[in-house]
């Protein structure tokens, strides 16, 4: 598949667009067989170290009803990272729920925002 000119799926997300470089990863939900599925996250890519996984962390507000105000919260997603999209450490990326990839990784990267 990592031949010019391969197929690319198109996934079926608006305002997604499939990258231009081509990739032999079978994990990869543009060029491989890996279908994305439920929700889709919007994060900031915090570590990029081991090959094609990564953690993307995210920040939202929690309503505390005792104190009747928000509190900042933020968690931390492992997340598969395809070849064929040029990310690094530091990058605004959108995540789409996948099938398990491992025990901890259950998310891809499928864009930069």
């Amino acid at each position: 598949m990592g031949k010019k000119g391969a197929l690319v799926k198109n996934i079926g997300i608006e305002g997604v667009n499939p990258p231009s470089k081509t990739c032999d990863d079978i994990n990869c939900p543009f060029h491989g067989n890996l279908r994305v599925r439920g929700i889709i996250l919007e994060g900031r890519l915090i570590r990029y170290r081991a090959e094609k996984t990564g953690v993307v962390e995210r920040d939202y507000l929690f309503y505390d009803t005792k104190y009747k105000r928000y509190e900042r919260r933020r968690s931390r997603i492992h997340v598969h990272i395809p070849p064929c999209l040029d990310v690094k450490e530091g990058d605004n990326v959108i995540i789409a729920e996948c099938r398990p990839i491992a025990k901890s990784v259950s998310f891809v990267v499928i864009g930069k925002r």
